[in-house]
């Protein structure tokens, strides 16, 4: 089965690829990476006639390059600089930096290695592109489709009857999604019913290409990559120090207020030990992407309330702080998590599977992870059980024990 081509813009990729792209350029340039693909699903094949899609479909991928108006829309987001934009205008993915074949369980191994600066932009569009062509080649496209717009359309219902009171989210479902159709659908119809929302606010989508189609709000900061390679990729450092280093090169390039910072890559202790004073002041909040979200979050008021006490100081009070959930969220959670925490601090969300990819057929669990820097091993240690990636298990150890040894040397 040959499918349209899945993605047509280099903009088809979530906003913090662009912001952790441009610190890359400007403070890794010569940073090398190799990215590996993981299917969580036990039960899920992926066939010869997907493979051989699945190569066009990233070969299609490789011929675009970014146009004048793409990259005029680029140059009005405040933060991107005129040399890393300028950088882009020459920029194209590269298929000889991929190796793609059948030799892994689940029928699909697929790395990328190259420069930091390349491979980090590939991870988003190659998921979207796996995705579209499981979905579309395994099952009954026509049945899926119809099943995605009722459920669609019944949580839109819901959010105008105010059976969810949510406050603000935005849309993340770009890397798992059902298929292009299904996103752009749900960006045009949460975006366009705003107004007519009881008690939520639908404020943008982490796809750069819809936001820009749309007119609405790109979002997003950072992701694990960042803290991993920074941390991790340099053997001067100790890789108990990857969240320290990863704040500090982050602040070195967008200063005060920067973004929300991700704290789960090598464990809430770590994250609470380094965002002292000063970094709790320049980052505007935090984001959850594993663990319990209730001890998470009450633990990240806490961080919040004792510099706000210390220091009698407006810039860390939980009240102009902001904690954004995104981890395996649907409305009924978001409501919840909310209704716990909305008195207290600022609560945002970033929803994504649920909106892009909700039928009668369970979702992939599908990612590519950074697993080298620099010829070095990476990892990350998730607060969930089975989200821990890396594919070397002494270095994990090693990693470990750094961080026992800086929690026992306070």
């Amino acid at each position: 089965m040959k499918l349209n081509p899945i993605i047509n813009s280099l903009l088809e990729t979530d906003l913090y690829k662009f912001s952790m792209g441009q610190v890359i350029y400007h403070q890794f340039p010569s940073y090398k990476t190799k990215w590996t693909f993981k299917c969580r699903n036990n039960d899920v094949k992926f066939t010869p006639e997907m493979i051989q899609e699945i190569k066009a479909q990233i070969k299609n991928y490789c011929d675009i390059q970014f146009t004048e108006e793409e990259l005029a829309y680029l140059s009005k987001i405040e933060w991107l600089h005129e040399d890393y934009v300028d950088l882009l205008r020459l920029w194209k993915p590269r298929y000889e930096e991929f190796d793609i074949s059948d030799k892994a369980e689940c029928g699909l191994s697929l790395e990328v290695s190259g420069t930091w600066l390349n491979t980090s932009m590939y991870e988003i569009p190659i998921l979207a592109i796996i995705n579209e062509v499981y979905f579309k080649t395994a099952y009954k496209y026509e049945d899926l489709i119809e099943q995605y717009k009722k459920r669609l359309d019944s949580k839109i219902e819901h959010l105008i009857d105010g059976t969810y009171n949510i406050g603000r989210f935005s849309e993340f479902g770009l890397r798992r999604r059902l298929c292009a159709e299904a996103q752009e659908l749900a960006v045009k119809k949460l975006c366009e019913n705003n107004k007519n929302y009881k008690n939520s606010f639908c404020v943008g989508t982490s796809n750069v290409y819809l936001a820009k189609k749309y007119n609405v709000t790109p979002v997003g900061t950072m992701a694990h990559e960042f803290i991993m390679c920074v941390g991790q990729g340099d053997p001067m450092y100790n890789p108990a120090y990857s969240n320290k280093l990863a704040m500090e090169f982050w602040t070195k390039e967008y200063g005060v207020l920067n973004g929300t910072y991700l704290t789960d890559t090598i464990g809430e202790e770590m994250a609470h030990l380094d965002m002292g004073y000063t970094f709790s002041i320049c980052f505007s909040g935090v984001r959850h992407d594993s663990g319990d979200p209730y001890e998470w979050g009450e633990a990240w008021i806490k961080h919040y309330e004792n510099f706000y006490n210390k220091y009698k100081d407006e810039r860390v009070n939980p009240k102009n702080k902001t904690l954004l959930f995104s981890d395996g969220l649907d409305f009924e959670k978001a409501s919840k998590l909310y209704e716990k925490f909305s008195d207290r601090i600022n609560v945002v969300f970033g929803i994504g599977t649920y909106i892009s990819n909700d039928t009668d057929i369970e979702p992939l669990n599908i990612v590519m992870k950074v697993s080298e820097c620099n010829g070095r091993p990476v990892a990350k240690l998730s607060n969930s059980a089975g989200k821990t990636m890396c594919e070397d298990e002494q270095y994990v150890e090693y990693l470990k024990k750094t961080i026992d040894w800086r929690i026992n040397h306070k």
